[in-house]
Formats: structure tokens, C-alpha cells, sequence
């Protein structure tokens, strides 16, 4: 209701600026055809903004810019009433597990558009076009991520909608023109330095909070009850009833949760701290192949904005048999996670969308186990690859950018790529590669890594052996070092590059990729915030 409510307000505020624009002089279509045709889809442009009824000039892209960020919440709460409209015909799990999906991102859609709209349009809640670009960049994977679900369990009634289609153009007009109000910034963008450093999200009070060997908790989860609860979403949804959303600590004792956990949209500033990766161990076993939907079937969720993990394991244990089957699942939004174990098989951690960074993180999987439309930093990690099933090969990330315009991407910096334990004997049975396309503008750079000889020399591989992706991705490599780091034998795509310029990798670090100097600091992981 909260946010139904501030929906209106701005809805309010809006209509209001196109009361006075329609006091302007002289009504003029090709003055919107024009501004419309600077889109990617200029159709809906002018019918829409033509639909308002108001005889109006556009001045600058400033308006343009808030009309098609309206227009995309007004048909994103159609797209919503229309998901819900088919409740009544959920006649099956796999109806109600996709259902139940799309109604949560289509939530948290409308909370990004929202959340756009009031840093756009009100001083005190200002937004810079970074952050504008990383919301809309995460509605319109959240729309992606309904249908991907969708065709997961051939949901037909999820598939086909011109309410969705209606929303994804507009977001992505309003993407493209956003990106000018970006590129004007950019300026600021790369600032070099390599000194070791916090990522500037973190506060100097967390910088302390998260390093230090005692914290104080606000909640203990102790599997024999010497804490507040036995089980971690117990202590989740008590601190998602707290009216004052700082920061908030559950100390997670030694043991093993075997649980599916969620961190609400609106549950912010959640810091999650175990007694370290071996000891603490959050575990699920749910898969597509056991009726879930990748997204559904991670062990954790997490949503709300600013979450910190440290010193836990997030686990899948399906196996490699039951195909998809996620560990962690996050679209956090400044969010940090240090010193965590990610393990599972296919498609282990799904870094949906927002801005993302792993510090000394141990992550284990097979294919496209780290996946995603995210933008996201991993730096000091430990990435292995394990024995997957006999005929596959294994594939480390899958990388879901579906528009040009939305700033993610994957970064490994100075990171591991190695084989498991349980690869490392039939290492030369399988091929392994860096990753392959899921999506058409794929943007994964791996930077100053020790690549181990299990990487193929092609380094990269096709998507399911066509040619989709290969001249939109963007896949680069520097000063990697290791056995299987030689670019002499890799792909000859033109979306490939062996980058030679720091100028152009530092794009790809905390402060290129993420603006990390300017949130990172206040989590108090350390971090490197250039090359």
C-alpha cells in the first residue's frame, strides 16, 4: 500500500509537469515525433505521449526523459493487474510457481520504475543518472526474468503479453535516453588509482563493522536454541517488521540451515554474518527439474537494498543431474558479499540485476554458474570449476545484458579460475570456457586472473553452437597470467578483445563498473578501486 500510495504522488507530480508544458505555445506532433525518433522505439513514443491529450512542445530531454519513465509505470501496473488477473487459472504447480514469480518481479518493477520517478522528479530524493540507469536496467531484466521462467516450465499464458511488450519498449527508450545524461558524467567515471582501499558504499561505522572479530548482533539464529530463533527466515521476517531500516546484524551460529531464505524488496540495510564458510551453512535442494523455475529455486534470495553476507556458505545440493539449480540468487542493489562460499552446480549464483561486488569469495559450479544481468565486480575470489555430467561442457559465466543501453556486466579481477577437486583428475575429459552468450549484449572482462590450464584456448564458446551474440557481445581479457591465459588460439570474434589499454580496463573495475568509490567505502570490505 506504501508504495501504491507514493505511486500516486508521483503520478500526481508528473501529470503536473504536463500541465505546464501543455500551457506552452503552440501544439506540435512533429515536435514529438522528433524527440520519439530519437528512441529505439519510437512507435510507442508518439502514441503514448500522444495519447495524454495535451497540446505541449517538448523543451529538452530532461521532460522526454520523465514522460517515458511515466508511461512505463502506468502500463507496468497494467502489466500487473493483467499477471493477476490470471490467478483464477492456475490450475497446476508450475502455473502457480510462475504466477507466483511474475507477481513479485513485476513488484519489484514497478518499485524501480517508482523509484526512478522520485529521484528524477523530487530534489530531496535525487538520483544520479547511474543510479537511474542501473533501476530501469533492473526492470527490464525483471521482465525478462518472468518470461525466461515462463518458457522454463512451458507456461504459455506467461509468454505472450502486449501489455509486457509495451513496458520493455519504453524502458528501453527510456534506457537510451538516459545514456546521455550518463555519458555526460563520464567524466567522473574512471578516476585511477590502485591503492587498497573500502568501497566508497561503506560508512566508516560498517567499515568497522564488517572487519571486526566481534559484532554485536541484533538477532542470533542458533540451530539449539540458545538464540533469539532457530532458523534464519524467522530472524529475516522479524527485522523486516522494524520501523527504522538501518543497518541490522543476525549473527548466524555454526550449523546447518536447511532452509530457503528471502530478503524482501523492502528489507533493507541486512547484514547476515555466519561463524565462517565451513561452519554456517545455508541449504536447499530445489531445481527445475523438481517443478521450480531458476529463479524460484534459489536457497537464497535477496532483494533488499545495502544486504552484507559474510562468513557463510549459500548452498544448492540438487546435484548435476537436476540441471538448474541456484544457491544465491541477488538484484541488491549496493550490495556486498565477504568471504562466502557459492556452491552448487548449473546456474549456482545469479547475480540478477543492480550493483554487486564479491570479495575473497569461494564459488564452485558447472555450467553458466554465474549468470545474470547484474553489475557486478568479483575481485580476490576463488572460482572452480566442477565435474560436470559426462558430455557437458563447463561454462563459467553466462552474462544476460538483452540492451545495449543498461550499464552490467561481469568483471573477474584478480581472481582464481581453477578446477575443483573433483575435476582436477578427468580435467582433460571436459572443455571449460569463460563463458558464452545468454543474452544479445553479453559483457564479461576478466582481468589480472590466474587462468588455470583447464580453460579451452578458444577461451569462449558459442551459445548452443550458433552464431547468436557474437559480434553484440562484449568479451575481453587483460594481463591474465596462468596456463591457460594465452590469447594467441582465442575465438576470432569481433565482439572479443585482448584489451591492452588500462585506460579501457579500468571501464571494468569497482570504480568503472560500479562507481564503487562512491558506496563501497561505507561496508568496510577492502577492495581495489582501479587496476
Amino acid at each position: 500500500m506504501m508504495i501504491l500510495g507514493k505511486i500516486f504522488l508521483i503520478l500526481l507530480l508528473l501529470s503536473s509537469v504536463f500541465s505546464i508544458a501543455s500551457s506552452r505555445r503552440g501544439h506540435s506532433s512533429s515536435n514529438i515525433d522528433w524527440w520519439c525518433n530519437l528512441t529505439p522505439h519510437p512507435k510507442p513514443c508518439k502514441y503514448y505521449i500522444g495519447q495524454m491529450n495535451h497540446h505541449f512542445t517538448i523543451k529538452h530531454r530532461t521532460e522526454l526523459r520523465g514522460m517515458l519513465v511515466q508511461l512505463a509505470l502506468k502500463q507496468a501496473l497494467i502489466m500487473q493487474k493483467e499477471a493477476h488477473d490470471f490467478e483464477q487459472n492456475m490450475e497446476t504447480k508450475k502455473h502457480r510457481t510462475v504466477h507466483g514469480d511474475c507477481l513479485k518481479l513485476y513488484e519489484n518493477t514497478i518499485f524501480h520504475l517508482n523509484r526512478t520517478l522520485e529521484g528524477l522528479h523530487d530534489l530531496k530524493r535525487s538520483c544520479s543518472p547511474v543510479d537511474a540507469q542501473t533501476w530501469l536496467s533492473t526492470a527490464l531484466t525483471n521482465i525478462q526474468t518472468c518470461r525466461t521462467g515462463a518458457e522454463e516450465l512451458s507456461v504459455q499464458e506467461f509468454m505472450v503479453s502486449n501489455v509486457r511488450t509495451n513496458v520493455t519498449e519504453m524502458i528501453r527508450n527510456s534506457l537510451a535516453i538516459n545514456m546521455d545524461f550518463l555519458k555526460e558524467n563520464s567524466h567522473n567515471k574512471h578516476t585511477e588509482t590502485t591503492e587498497e582501499a573500502f568501497p566508497s558504499w561503506f560508512s566508516t561505522h560498517e567499515r568497522k563493522l564488517l572487519q571486526s572479530s566481534t559484532i554485536k548482533a541484533n538477532l542470533v539464529v542458533a540451530k539449539d536454541g540458545s538464540g533469539n530463533f532457530r532458523s534464519v527466515q524467522e530472524a529475516l521476517n522479524a527485522a523486516a517488521k522494524r520501523r527504522n531500516k538501518i543497518r541490522f546484524v543476525i549473527h548466524v551460529k555454526k550449523g546447518v540451515y536447511r532452509e530457503n531464505i528471502e530478503v524482501a524488496v523492502n528489507n533493507d540495510n541486512i547484514m547476515l554474518i555466519g561463524d565462517g564458510m565451513r561452519n554456517t551453512i545455508i541449504t536447499s535442494s530445489r531445481s527445475v527439474q523438481g517443478g521450480f523455475t531458476t529463479y524460484s529455486s534459489a536457497t537464497a534470495g535477496i532483494d533488499g537494498l545495502h544486504f552484507i553476507a559474510r562468513d557463510i556458505t549459500f548452498q544448492n545440493a540438487a546435484g548435476a543431474q537436476k540441471g538448474q539449480a541456484v544457491a544465491l540468487r541477488s538484484s541488491s542493489d549496493l550490495s556486498v558479499f565477504y568471504r562466502c562460499m557459492i556452491t552448487g552446480y548449473q546456474d549456482t549464483l545469479m547475480v540478477q540485476a543492480q550493483r554487486q561486488f564479491y570479495r575473497q569469495c569461494y564459488i564452485y559450479g558447472t555450467i553458466d554458474f554465474i549468470f545474470g544481468n547484474a553489475a557486478v565486480v568479483f575481485q580476490n575470489c576463488n572460482i572452480y570449476a566442477r565435474k560436470p555430467i559426462e558430455g557437458q561442457a563447463i561454462m563459467i559465466t553466462a552474462q544476460g545484458r538483452g540492451d545495449p543501453f543498461q550499464n552490467t556486466g561481469i568483471s573477474i579481477h584478480n581472481c582464481q579460475i581453477m578446477a575443483a577437486p573433483d575435476l582436477k583428475p578427468v580435467v582433460d575429459k571436459y572443455n571449460t570456457f569463460l563463458g558464452r552468450p545468454w543474452q544479445q549484449y553479453a559483457r564479461v572482462v576478466v582481468m589480472k586472473t590466474f587462468i588455470d590450464k583447464l580453460v579451452s584456448p578458444l577461451g569462449w564458446s558459442q551459445w548452443d553452437g550458433t552464431n547468436f551474440a557474437l559480434d553484440t557481445l562484449y568479451y575481453g581479457e587483460y594481463e591474465n597470467y596462468g596456463p591457460g591465459s594465452n590469447t594467441a588460439n582465442r575465438v576470432k570474434w569481433s565482439g572479443f578483445h585482448v584489451i591492452t589499454s588500462p585506460v579501457v580496463a579500468s571501464q571494468f573495475t569497482v570504480n568503472g563498473l560500479l562507481f564503487g568509490t562512491t558506496w563501497l567505502p561505507t561496508t568496510s570490505v577492502p577492495f581495489t578501486s582501479g587496476l
